[in-house]
């Protein structure tokens, strides 16, 4: 997937003691990396900066373990730049048929990888003897990286959307901090008594700038049960009821309430900035937020908590959901595709191993509590071995986010071309929270136009 600032935090905060890298080297042919006496040699990207040192030590002792339970594979991290937070390099890299033989990917990146070609299909080799835990991955992650019923990818961390909030205003305001809002009309009654007990606090704060307006309008109309694509994707369908309360709710809050804060064309660090300040009530956030409010913005984990994302009802009918795989790059040898899922499974699908070594983490001061990544189906036995080494190791505690995951609600993934469908999208959101004077259908009639001309443009 192409993305915001938000995926940047993502690549760091969800890594409980992963990393990759060694030094960088070029990729040979796939022939040069099968020899005769069975030994296979395979690049994977994705290094991380040289002040991670942790991480790349991580990553190292991982490779150095799995090449000495696996003598006949040798792992070579190839250094890709920024290609693994900055969008156009990524499309850049598959465009010059540059990419590693398992290179990374955002969940949205599929059709683009299929449209350069450099995916292979690798749906004979995914089961569980190339992947222990591949039983008990959550379905619908795998369908992010299946095409034409064939898999191209697998997913190697997820998130999900909750609404995010501060106990510490919630108290000032004489809210419960243990009876979050549970529907949108919670959310504004809150928001409300928030800003009236400190003028100088948003109740409830939203992104309207750098494609991350466009990131919230998805995750609140999934909220709502809609959805902004057509069950085919070939046309809009968020210019709807579900989409004009989404519409409605903010521009009430914002104009009706005055509970948003005049500041408005929020995008990520923004939003997080003023969070860890103690100047946001309330805003839909997936749990490793708090994480970036407290390692990056120098805010208090012990300030917030998470819960699940309200509906206009009830709790919402579904919440977005999104994260990262691996493919596997076109050409590869049997012996290259067994040994590239062999180390996936290794470093990102076992527990207490790579990224769920939680024993390793806890010393160096990575937050281990934190319910992300969410790859595993709900009470399957690898969902609950994660969960029990992750709480057994937790230096974050837990309870912070114990409503959001013991109320997990169906996850609803980005949609087709998500980053230009964010970026139109911004345009209805900073409309709304910008003009009070704001026509929400006009707003909507306008984004659903340039939705379906992009989309016509891209079949």
């Amino acid at each position: 997937m192409s993305a915001p600032q938000y995926r940047r935090v993502a690549a760091f905060a969800l890594a409980a003691g992963l990393g990759l890298g060694l030094a960088a080297c070029s990729t040979k042919s796939n022939d040069d990396n099968t020899s005769a006496d069975g030994k296979v040699t395979i690049t994977v990207d994705c290094m991380p900066v040289g002040t991670e040192k942790d991480l790349l030590a991580n990553w190292n002792a991982d490779v150095a373990a799995f090449q000495k339970d696996n003598p006949d594979i040798t792992i070579k991290s190839v250094s890709v730049g920024t290609q693994c937070n900055n969008p156009p390099d990524f499309t850049a890299r598959l465009a010059g048929g540059t990419t590693t033989d398992v290179f990374y990917g955002y969940m949205t990146d599929l059709q683009q990888v299929l449209d350069s070609g450099q995916a292979m299909d690798i749906t004979s080799y995914v089961n569980k003897d190339t992947i222990p835990t591949w039983d008990d991955v959550d379905p619908a992650l795998k369908t992010v990286f299946t095409d034409g019923g064939k898999v191209y990818g697998v997913p190697v961390k997820n998130y999900s959307m909750g609404l995010v909030y501060n106990k510490v205003l919630f108290q000032k305001a004489g809210l419960d901090p243990a009876n979050p809002p549970k529907t949108w009309a919670d959310v504004r009654t809150a928001a409300k008594k928030i800003a009236q007990a400190d003028p100088s606090v948003a109740g409830y704060a939203d992104y309207s700038a750098g494609n991350t307006g466009g990131w919230h309008f998805t995750a609140e109309i999934y909220s709502q049960g809609g959805q902004i694509l057509s069950e085919d994707g070939k046309k809009a369908d968020f210019n709807n009821a579900q989409g004009k309360q989404v519409l409605q709710n903010l521009k009430d809050m914002r104009y009706g309430d005055n509970s948003m804060g005049s500041r408005q064309l929020l995008q990520w660090g923004d939003l997080l900035t003023n969070a860890a300040a103690g100047k946001v009530g309330m805003f839909v956030g997936a749990p490793d937020a708090t994480q970036a409010i407290v390692s990056q913005f120098k805010g208090k984990y012990e300030d917030w908590a998470v819960a699940p994302l309200p509906g206009q009802d009830g709790l919402g009918k579904a919440t977005l959901g999104g994260g990262e795989g691996y493919f596997f790059k076109k050409g590869l040898t049997d012996a290259q595709v067994k040994a590239g899922l062999k180390w996936v499974a290794y470093e990102k699908l076992t527990v207490g191993k790579g990224q769920f070594d939680y024993p390793r983490a806890k010393p160096q001061n990575y937050p281990v509590g934190v319910p992300q990544p969410l790859l595993f189906t709900k009470d399957s036995a690898t969902a609950k071995a994660e969960y029990d080494l992750r709480k057994a190791n937790a230096n974050v505690d837990p309870a912070i986010y114990s409503q959001f995951e013991n109320q997990q609600l169906p996850i609803k993934g980005e949609p087709r071309n998500a980053q230009a469908i964010y970026a139109v999208l911004d345009s209805t959101m900073s409309g709304v929270l910008t003009d009070p004077n704001a026509n929400v259908d006009a707003l909507l009639k306008t984004a659903e136009e340039k939705v379906n001309q992009l989309l016509a443009a891209g079949s």
